[in-house]
């Protein structure tokens, strides 16, 4: 049996109702459908106890998501009327912070800073999905990669809200096991 690149002591199962504030956690699939089972958990479970939940997701993803969070009762609509369904898709995200094939910080902490602020409207908690990073890494543009799964891990301390990012395992292999080390340390829990 061969061993695994992630690192065990790291994985923790998640209940979506237990959640701190500031916990930053990465998915690791290998099925669309582990990743969007986790996902219309993580974001329903946010809408269904009055939080606010930002998607940056492919288009597939977020068409996934949409469907299965209307199919578990979640009243899509008024949420999105109400700011606490905010969705926007990754490589349109990406095109608003990327210099170069670089994340500019300044860039990112007012995209993000601005979403977060309109998803705090009338104090509510916030949950955030971002596959930007996934799209990254896919690009082959690893340092970038963790340079952007940084300015998260920073900007999450600072705003104080949840984030759940997601990778498939596809894209990792020994060769890359220094970057999946640093994008691992960059989160509080691995699914």
């Amino acid at each position: 049996m061969s061993q695994s690149i992630f690192p065990e002591n790291l994985l923790t199962p998640v209940f979506w109702g237990e959640i701190a504030p500031c916990e930053h956690i990465a998915q690791f699939y290998e099925h669309d459908r582990a990743l969007l089972d986790a996902l219309t958990g993580f974001i329903g479970d946010g809408l269904k106890t009055g939080e606010s939940t930002i998607v940056i997701a492919t288009p597939q993803h977020l068409k996934a998501l949409e469907q299965g969070l209307l199919n578990s009762g979640v009243d899509l609509v008024s949420a999105i009327v109400q700011h606490r369904y905010i969705a926007l898709l990754a490589d349109e995200a990406l095109k608003l912070f990327m210099v170069d094939h670089w994340p500019d910080d300044d860039l990112f902490t007012t995209f993000v800073g601005d979403l977060i602020a309109r998803a705090k409207a009338n104090g509510k908690r916030v949950r955030a999905f971002g596959e930007m990073v996934a799209l990254l890494w896919a690009r082959g543009d690893v340092a970038a990669t963790v340079r952007l799964e940084y300015l998260w891990e920073q900007l999450c301390k600072r705003q104080e809200f949840s984030l759940f990012c997601a990778y498939p395992k596809a894209g990792f292999t020994k060769e890359s096991s220094q970057s999946l080390r640093e994008i691992c340390e960059a989160h509080s829990r691995i699914v």
